[in-house]
């Protein structure tokens, strides 16, 4: 895998009696794959993990690999704040078919640098899936630096990182540093923020696993490929075109105002689990302009 293009951290719909809503989960594996994504994810956060079992986190695994059944590429979300776990995640993964493993930062425990590498070494050395880690310290409450991202580039299955902090000097730093080691033909950045999809991908960033490509998956898709042409123009247009409908999928948590949308949109989606709460109704306005502005609605 080369771990470039659009990837969807794609939303886990629920049933009424707050059960995972499968045949909804598949009817929008195949929207996102009709409307041409390279790939997707299932059980990262905006799939809600947080409030996942093990079981149903196992479920969603096995049924994204067998509706997929090798159009685009799979991405089990199998991180955890216990190595321990996360390496189960993994192994499982990679035993039910998944072509890789998203592992995120630990959360809460706040390793330190080198906890964060030996982490990540030992999910490495747990499975020969390709891994790609996440980092996201709005979230975890930790930030793996630049120098550990190196760390863990060096081993042969941690193939890409979405990066995920906002900070696109440091981004340019990571990237630098990956070049002078010699580490960036096998090593790629993802964008963790769709906002910064563009700017990220100007300084060598290879594509993003985006929450917004639930919302509009070709559009995405298209200013991510014209990118990777070489057509900024074309994807500067398309990044202004896709900013309102942005900015409004982060007006509250994600993943509530993503969920809101889809149901609007008449795609599976069903509630959040708490302890997120429904969208502000005032909100639900906001999405909606933003949703008609952009010809979805």
């Amino acid at each position: 895998m080369n771990f470039q293009g659009t990837y969807v951290a794609m939303v886990t719909p629920f049933t009424s009696n707050n059960e995972i809503d499968e045949e909804g989960f598949r009817k929008n594996v195949n929207f996102l794959i009709e409307n041409g994504v390279d790939g997707l994810l299932a059980v990262g956060t905006t799939g809600e993990s947080a409030t996942m079992s093990h079981e149903e986190h196992k479920l969603l695994i096995e049924i994204l690999v067998d509706e997929v059944n090798g159009r685009v590429d799979t991405l089990a979300g199998a991180g955890s704040n216990s190595t321990n776990e996360a390496v189960d995640l993994v192994k499982f993964s990679e035993d039910v078919g998944a072509d890789s493993a998203l592992v995120i930062t630990p959360y809460y425990n706040k390793p330190q640098q080198h906890g964060l590498v030996k982490h990540f070494e030992s999910v490495a050395n747990s499975a020969d899936i390709p891994i790609i880690a996440y980092n996201v310290p709005s979230r975890t409450g930790i930030d793996m630096s630049s120098e550990s991202i190196i760390e863990i580039a060096k081993m042969d299955n941690i193939k890409a990182l979405k990066e995920a902090t906002g900070d696109i000097t440091k981004v340019s730093n990571t990237l630098n540093l990956l070049y002078s080691e010699g580490l960036d033909d096998d090593f790629n950045i993802l964008s963790g923020d769709d906002s910064l999809t563009l700017p990220m991908m100007s300084l060598g960033a290879k594509g993003v696993i985006s929450v917004s490509a639930n919302i509009n998956p070709k559009k995405m898709s298209l200013m991510v490929n014209c990118i990777l042409d070489g057509d900024f123009e074309k994807a500067k247009d398309l990044h202004y075109e896709l900013n309102d409908l942005t900015k409004a999928l982060f007006i509250e948590s994600n993943p509530v105002p993503a969920k809101e949308a889809l149901k609007i949109m008449g795609l599976p989606a069903g509630h959040v689990r708490q302890p997120l709460a429904p969208m502000k109704e005032e909100n639900i306005e906001t999405l909606k302009i933003a949703l008609k502005n952009s010809k979805i609605i």
